[in-house]
């Protein structure tokens, strides 16, 4: 599986994993509250920073029915109107040149998830380095075309996709000349918990569309993400928020900067973790071989006398005869006299 590069940091599976703060709505509209988020995630460690572009206008109508209004009980935001949810969680497009070149100022890359292609024409215009389709865009076609089209790279959300639904996606993108497809597993509630997070689908997905593989979490702390790093993941999205206590759309199941600065350590950590098939011991474990168990004597054993299981031992450290030559040592008679401690080698008896 190729190396991918997005801003000039490679991507894949040779590569420490890609770590994204998603920004989302949790700026409540307030560009110094944004500012200082972008300069949290940089803090902390982040190699990204996302946003969100749309209006309220290019995500839904202005309507009030049934239809319009999340109804779901246990959802985070029951009984609001989608074009007023969209609204107060929407990124002003004013505030993106501004962000982004906050981001790289502070060495991270910045991109978007553009929601419509009027999105993706804006965005172009501020040389983004490549597009995150939302799992709940993964359907839209005509977007992914438009995107894929640019001719950078895409990380596509999997989020309640079949995998014929996946399959339409990349092959659509792939048909629009973009080869360079990042796919992440993803559950699409809010928050979502470790056990409906199946994280086993990132190698299937992986050899279904030899595509590199990563994760967009909504679970709460870092340990469904780093577990996703041991099964091949080589990009993470995590919301992010200054304080959760604060409040933001996002809030419930975005990282704060110091959980966002141990995600990144123990990705890495994970990352590296990794290694390869080893057995027999690695070099560091070199020295430790030493204090393995070996004979030794326990007690004086003059010449001639008997080797038994009274004066003789299996200790630490690993000088003499392995145990396993232990039935082969009992009943020898030594050649010399023994003092306790020693090391018990083949040419001390008979």
């Amino acid at each position: 599986m190729r190396d991918i590069a997005i801003g000039g940091r490679l991507i894949g599976p040779s590569h420490r994993p890609f770590i994204i703060a998603e920004l989302s709505g949790n700026h409540s509209q307030n560009f110094e509250l944004a500012m200082a988020m972008v300069e949290a995630a940089a803090k902390a460690g982040a190699h990204a920073i996302k946003l969100q572009t749309y209006t309220a206008d290019s995500m839904t109508l202005n309507v009030d029915s049934a239809d319009f209004v999340i109804q779901e009980k246990n959802s985070l935001w029951h009984g609001e109107a989608l074009h007023g949810l969209y609204a107060k969680a929407s990124t002003p497009y004013e505030w993106h040149s501004c962000l982004f070149a906050r981001a790289n100022e502070l060495g991270m890359l910045a991109f978007s998830s553009p929601f419509d292609e009027d999105a993706v024409d804006f965005l172009e215009t501020l040389d983004v380095p490549c597009y995150k389709i939302a799992s709940f865009e993964l359907t839209d076609i005509p977007l992914i075309r438009k995107a894929a089209a640019t001719g950078k790279p895409l990380i596509m959300s999997t989020g309640m996709a079949t995998l014929a639904e996946i399959e339409q996606a990349v092959d659509c993108a792939k048909t629009a000349g973009c080869d360079d497809i990042i796919l992440l597993k993803c559950t699409s509630t809010y928050p979502a918990e470790p056990s409906n997070t199946n994280l086993l689908t990132i190698p299937h997905l992986q050899a279904a569309f030899n595509t590199q593989v990563g994760l967009s979490d909504h679970t709460a702390g870092i340990g469904v993400s780093v577990a996703a790093v041991a099964l091949g993941a080589t990009v993470i999205e995590k919301h992010f928020v200054l304080d959760r206590n604060a409040g933001g759309v996002d809030a419930a199941f975005s990282l704060e900067p110091s959980e966002l600065k141990s995600l990144v350590e123990e990705s890495e950590r994970g990352f590296e973790a990794m290694g390869s098939v080893t057995y027999g011991g690695s070099v560091a474990e070199e020295k430790s071989k030493h204090y393995r168990r070996s004979i030794f004597v326990s007690s004086e054993i003059p010449v001639g006398q008997t080797l038994t299981r009274q004066n003789l031992r299996i200790v630490r450290p690993a000088s003499g005869l392995e145990p396993k030559h232990w039935d082969s040592v009992l009943g020898k008679k030594a050649k010399k006299t023994l003092p306790p401690g020693t090391a018990l080698t083949w040419d001390l008896f008979e």
